[in-house]
């Protein structure tokens, strides 16, 4: 089917969460605090990671990149929500929609990808920690966060022009509040089977692939923390690792439930709110699990902010 040029759809009105106006501005002043904390708390991260010299680590390398993938993720949705939230008509154009969609896709994917990075650090960390500076050496971590901002390249790429391609003739109304993939092939007015296909497959190659490799790292972790004989060397080898277990685990929980299905029947309000959880919450609090799960990280942003009362101190 396709469509004429008057009739073509040029133009997204988002449903957003509520036509209430208290209600609208409720959640207005809420999800602003949570995005200056999101804000301060990932670029706080940046901040120490870069600045510390005990923090020039590779898994404060990932670490930072990870910061920066959040900030850069939050900014593609959260901003224009904000505004949504305030306004009494919530558009977004064809074009700002895809734009909106390709940056969501991007940086999900890389994360993806960037999580799993961090796996293998940790599993090189505990399985061979005499060797791992050796083997996790500045070259291979540079090439491994560049392949993995890189790689949600393709799948952005193919899903948002393919997506966008299709013909959108008649209803423009998106039951959500940014445009991600599921709410806006609702919109399409044709047989979709083909695209759910590959959405399908895109899912499991840029997402479950990456979770199939964080996995293999943890059942090898695992097994190497077991064989420990010192109960301290085995409660200091999982601390290491459970601030990311439970990012890994905010985080694919919540997207898996969208993404392996495409066309759930869940309720659009239910689907929001898993939105919301990876958008909105998860970005949100990383930043705190490190911080306060790390005692190194507690101890670089200490040093760091009494160095900066210190020079204070010596300009009076």
């Amino acid at each position: 089917m396709i469509c004429e040029n008057h009739t073509r759809v040029t133009e997204f009105i988002l449903l957003g969460f509520t036509n209430n106006l208290e209600m609208q501005v409720s959640l207005f002043i809420l999800f602003l605090i949570i995005y200056t904390v999101t804000l301060l708390g990932n670029f706080l991260i940046i901040t120490v990671t870069s600045v510390d010299s005990a923090l020039q680590t590779p898994m404060y390398f990932f670490l930072r990149n990870l910061s920066l993938l959040e900030v850069c993720f939050t900014l593609v949705m959260v901003p224009k929500m904000l505004v949504d939230l305030l306004s009494s008509r919530k558009i977004i154009s064809f074009v700002g929609c895809g734009i909106q969609m390709y940056f969501f896709f991007f940086f999900g994917s890389s994360e993806c990808f960037l999580l799993s990075m961090m796996a293998y650090d940790r599993f090189v960390a505990i399985g061979n920690p005499l060797r791992y500076s050796v083997i996790m050496n500045r070259p291979l971590c540079l090439w491994m966060v560049l392949g993995s901002w890189m790689s949600g390249v393709p799948v952005s790429m193919l899903q948002t022009a393919w997506l966008m391609a299709l013909p959108f003739c008649g209803p423009n109304t998106i039951d959500h509040f940014f445009c991600d993939g599921p709410p806006v092939l609702q919109l399409v007015t044709q047989d979709t089977t083909m695209y759910e296909m590959q959405a399908l497959a895109s899912t499991l190659l840029f997402i479950m692939f990456p979770f199939s490799l964080i996995l293999v790292s943890y059942t090898r972790i695992i097994i190497t923390i077991l064989r420990m004989s010192s109960a301290t060397g085995r409660q200091k080898a999982f601390s290491t690792c459970s601030s990311h277990l439970i990012v890994v685990s905010l985080f694919y929980g919540t997207a898996s439930l969208t993404y392996l299905r495409p066309k759930s029947n869940q309720s659009p309000e239910s689907k929001k709110l898993v939105s919301l959880s990876y958008t909105v919450i998860t970005p949100m609090l990383n930043p705190i699990i490190y911080s306060l799960r790390n005692n190194e990280v507690k101890g670089a942003v200490k040093r760091t902010f009494t160095q900066k009362v210190l020079q204070k101190l010596d300009v009076f």
